[in-house]
């Protein structure tokens, strides 16, 4: 490891730890040459997964996005951010089980949907709106009266 103080390459190992999260490893190095400190971060390098979008472009899954869409949905609703989380991350875990590295934009909505259905109502009922683009109000309509018949 090249120190980024002096440039040496010698360096030793002072301090090894796992992430909280368990998918990195922190070091603490020290330079053999200057004797200064330097953190480094080991990480398994994964093929990134890629969402295909409605008109065909391909591009990384970006967590951060899917956590948008939620909070946007639920704002000014009693949601927790934690719950939100929670959802982006049981998507990230149902995405990284696929064999396949590519997903679409239409799958993750549906899984969304799933999710927000049972997480709070109004926020189902406008991601739906946006997800899938009601041309009038007789759809928006029939949404809203298949989620009545469903908490009946």
């Amino acid at each position: 490891m090249k120190c980024p103080y002096c440039g040496h390459l010698g360096d030793k190992v002072v301090d090894s730890r796992e992430s909280k999260e368990g998918d990195a490893i922190r070091r603490r190095r020290e330079c053999l040459e200057c004797g200064r400190r330097f953190t480094s971060y080991e990480r398994i390098d994964e093929i990134p997964y890629m969402v295909v979008k409605k008109d065909g472009r391909r591009e990384r899954f970006d967590r951060q996005k899917l956590v948008g869409g939620l909070l946007k949905a639920c704002e000014k609703r009693p949601v927790r951010v934690s719950a939100l989380e929670a959802v982006a991350d049981r998507i990230e875990a149902a995405l990284q089980e696929r064999p396949e590295r590519e997903i679409t934009t239409e799958e993750i909505g549906r899984q969304v949907m799933i999710e927000l259905k049972q997480l709070d109502k109004v926020a189902f009922v406008r991601f739906a709106s946006v997800y899938r683009n009601f041309r009038d109000i007789d759809e928006f309509t029939n949404e809203l009266n298949e989620l009545l018949r469903t908490r009946e």
